[in-house]
């Protein structure tokens, strides 16, 4: 998805750096030490069992978007809180008008996930399964559940609220340079799916809906963007190590929470991949950093903020000379121009804020999140290449009666009905602009930048669930729990060392959970350490990568096929031969691979046999005639054979002996 309506100016880097600004790659700790870089993780992982949190429908059930049995069509509106108040997310939901459609399928829906029906009792499962990794975690677990209610007024979750427990408060994780501390962790239900989000009409599937979530939080303890990745890691595979979580795409997805000096907790959802991490926050920071020097410089043209406003006037579009597709199909669906006068912000909308992205596409992402007005929605005086040309441009501004030497202009187009929303939501996000950082959640992007995606929710929208009873965890219980946990991530790790395992499998095989099946391929059937490291953490991370698993391949297979070459008395770097067949089709029994990877069995005596006759060879035809050539020459011509009948290190010596 591209981000940009037009392509920023070309000079944008030297133009951020003016501000500040610091590549990534060329950040130190002190360049976020003089910004106040500071991130905090919340991360979601989706627990592994049968059936959802509060229902009795089957977890883990997807079907395709266009598959489903029935359509339920909602609007979602604002209510008073107990104070008399509106949440701010709320409102701005409401503004958009949106349209929520859940699609729903009868094989994992049912009257709950429509909110028809109270909760069932919770899924005992899930809870035993959450209270394992709160223990393991390092937390404090709680002695009674309380299940409380979660303000959403997204749609993502027809109720407008999600269902949801603390289990554990002030935990712990070691990093490998200082400990993470941990806020809370809470068992809770998953929200929908979203399948799209155009103009007023957003669609939602239900599969995903209610399956049971555990959401670990942790203090604002990072102080550069690889500490943050390294915390979000160690708990993933931290979850991951127990057996009793989901895996595949979206099972796991992290929340990053990031600010810098001077600015605000700003919320960057649903990032897909922890790789993302290090530039999402590098930017987001800096973002922050450059809004901040941004008000400075509004301030100081402005003198009270409180009292600027923009200035609007609508276009008829036969009046100019419209050659832009986007304008055109404004034009012909009968839609409104409308250009916009802001007052002092001469350069500020081609402040760079984001690498490549101006201020104004701050303002755009607004207007196509919450007047609904789909990219390109907006142009303006500030642009690199001006799509409205230069006189119809002058025309425009002296329309608004502009000032050209401090003044810039917005053109947007948009259905008349949205225009009113559209106007408020540029003065808004200027206004805003004077304060400095807006509170906001934004969505993440694989290429490190983000775009607004919905106002941050308040701290109070946490209240009792009055359709759930407490429930009391006996100390017995949580003992019990505790007796046969998995070994700690750290712990790992330094076995990992200590072995002399490969530093550069160590992220497979923790994100795989492989550490019980690398500990059984060493301890019980006599693997050495760093064949095995790479056998799971290399070889298999290649075939991972490269292929698709057949159906009911398991990591089990894995060491059946260690223990066929030890009983066949074969070599086991002829596993990793072996390993993409294997992978692909599983319930292929292993002398079968072998004769489809076209091996043989050979005898030391046949393969030695081999030298002398390679060693006359190469005296005939070699240009090069050294020792080493010509034993790097025989080598090669017999190790096709050699793999799997022979250690290669003895046949290599064999050969310098002979030769």
């Amino acid at each position: 998805m591209k981000k940009n309506q037009f392509e920023p100016y070309s000079n944008y880097l030297a133009t951020m750096k003016k501000a500040g600004y610091v590549p990534r790659k060329e950040a130190s700790q002190k360049d976020y030490d003089r910004i106040g870089f500071m991130s905090g993780l919340e991360v979601h992982q989706q627990l592994l069992t049968d059936k959802k949190l509060f229902c009795h429908c089957p977890a883990g059930i997807f079907h395709k978007d266009e598959e489903y049995d029935a359509e339920v069509i909602r609007h979602m509106r604002p209510t008073l809180s107990e104070l008399g108040e509106y949440d701010g997310t709320a409102l701005m939901e409401f503004k958009t008008k949106k349209e929520i459609v859940y699609r729903i399928n009868n094989e994992n829906a049912c009257t709950y996930e429509v909110d028809d029906t109270p909760p069932f009792l919770i899924n005992r499962q899930a809870l035993d399964r959450a209270l394992e990794i709160t223990i393991l975690s390092k937390f404090n677990v709680v002695g009674e559940v309380h299940i409380t209610r979660k303000q959403y007024l997204d749609g993502s979750i027809p109720t407008g609220f999600q269902r949801t427990a603390i289990l554990g408060v002030e935990g712990e994780i070691q990093l490998k340079n200082k400990k993470v501390r941990l806020i809370q962790l809470s068992i809770e239900e998953d929200s929908c799916r979203e399948i799209s989000d155009i103009g007023h009409r957003r669609v939602y599937k239900t599969d995903r809906l209610g399956m049971p979530l555990i959401e670990t939080v942790t203090y604002p303890d990072m102080v550069n963007p690889d500490e943050v990745k390294e915390a979000c890691d160690y708990i993933r595979f931290l979850n991951r190590s127990t057996g009793k979580v989901r895996t595949g795409m979206g099972a796991g997805r992290q929340d990053v929470n990031v600010s810098c000096k001077g600015g605000t907790r700003v919320e960057i959802k649903g990032v897909a991949h922890t790789k993302w991490i290090p530039e999402l926050t590098h930017n987001e920071c800096f973002r922050q950093w450059s809004l901040l020097l941004m008000r400075d410089e509004l301030l100081s043209r402005v003198k009270s903020p409180e009292k600027w406003k923009i200035d609007y006037a609508f276009l008829d579009f036969d009046a100019f000379k419209i050659t832009h597709p986007a304008i055109k199909d404004a034009r012909d669906s009968g839609q409104k121009l409308v250009a916009v006068n802001l007052p002092n912000f001469k350069g500020i909308l081609s402040w760079f804020d984001q690498p490549g992205i101006m201020f104004a596409e701050e303002i755009a992402d607004r207007l196509k999140v919450i007047a609904c007005i789909e990219k390109p929605n907006m142009v303006h005086t500030e642009m690199p290449q001006q799509i409205i040309t230069p006189v119809d441009m002058e025309i425009i501004k002296m329309i608004l009666d502009s000032d050209e030497e401090k003044d810039s202009v917005i053109v947007f187009w948009a259905p008349e009905e949205d225009v009113k929303t559209a106007l408020e939501t540029i003065e808004e996000r200027c206004k805003m602009a004077f304060d400095g950082i807006p509170n906001e959640t934004r969505k993440s992007f694989e290429d490190g930048t983000t775009m607004f995606e919905r106002v941050l929710p308040g701290a109070d929208r946490m209240y009792p669930d009055t359709d759930s009873m407490p429930i009391p965890l006996a100390p017995e219980h949580i003992d019990n729990l505790g007796k046969n946990l998995p070994t700690d991530v750290a712990d790992r790790l330094s076995e990992f060392i200590k072995l002399g395992i490969p530093e550069d499998t160590y992220h497979y095989l923790l994100s795989k959970n492989l550490y019980p099946y690398v500990k059984l391929a060493i301890e019980e059937l006599g693997v050495e350490p760093k064949s095995a490291g790479k056998l799971f953490g290399q070889h298999l991370k290649y075939v991972d990568g490269h292929f698709d698993a057949g159906d009911g391949f398991t990591y089990d297979k894995i060491l059946e096929l260690i223990k066929f070459l030890k009983d066949n008395d074969l070599h086991c770097p002829l596993g990793k031969k072996m390993l993409p067949e294997l992978y692909q089709h599983p319930h292929m029994d292993f002398n079968s691979i072998l004769t489809v990877i076209n091996f043989k069995k050979r005898t030391k005596e046949e393969l030695f046999a081999q030298i002398d006759f390679l060693a006359e060879k190469f005296n005939q035809e070699a240009i090069n005639n050294t020792k080493k050539n010509k034993a790097d020459w025989i080598m090669g011509h017999i190790r096709p054979m050699a793999e799997g009948n022979i250690c290669l290190t003895e046949l290599k010596s064999e050969i310098d002996n002979r030769i």
